[in-house]
């Protein structure tokens, strides 16, 4: 049933087409049987005309060709220009995208060299950070003996108490000022006596 369906449209749509095509048909026979006419009346009235009636229609005819021809030139020229205006635009287009195409190459190149740059001098920056970090190190343990010995040294003096907690720096440096100060009077006093 769906097959015979299909193939009723198919037959409906094809009937519709050759109904068309016969309007057209008769419609192309009419036109040609009018156009036929008017060239028998033409042919008829050409026929009749004396020489000079002839050449004069003639004229008349190569005349109106030739402003057909030349209108036709004029919308050609016209077309024509325009064409070339759009071409010329678009030229200027691909000039413009081609510039920006380079532009951004370079800016691309730029980019990447600096990157390299920014990740050279980062590694570097790691590097000496990485130098930095050992020489604090290498520093502050030194510090922390020189500390140790200055703590060793100012409290080993007769007379001084070994310290009950874990000494400040301003406490370390405040203890040996005090022996400095005592050391430079103890001195005084002998240069006062005479002795050397």
């Amino acid at each position: 049933t769906g097959a015979i369906s299909s193939l009723q449209r198919q037959m409906e749509i094809q009937e519709s087409e050759l109904r068309r095509i016969r309007s057209e048909k008769d419609l192309l026979q009419k036109q040609l049987r009018e156009r036929e006419a008017q060239l028998q009346t033409v042919f008829d009235k050409f026929c009749s005309l004396t020489e000079e009636q002839r050449q004069e229609e003639i004229t008349v005819m190569m005349e109106e060709e030739n402003r057909n021809l030349q209108q036709v030139v004029t919308e050609q020229e016209s077309q024509l220009a325009e064409q070339n205006k759009l071409i010329s635009e678009l030229q200027g287009t691909i000039s413009q995208l081609q510039a920006e195409v380079v532009t951004t190459r370079l800016h691309l190149l730029k980019h990447k060299q600096a990157q390299k740059e920014i990740q050279s001098q980062a590694e570097a920056l790691q590097h000496k950070e990485l130098q930095t970090r050992v020489a604090l190190e290498h520093i502050s343990s030194k510090f922390e003996r020189y500390r140790n010995k200055i703590i060793q040294a100012t409290f080993s003096v007769e007379g001084s108490q070994d310290p009950q907690t874990e000494l400040t720096d301003d406490e370390v440096l405040e203890a040996m000022q005090k022996i400095i100060n005592e050391r430079m009077e103890f001195l005084q006093k002998l240069k006062n006596k005479g002795s050397k």
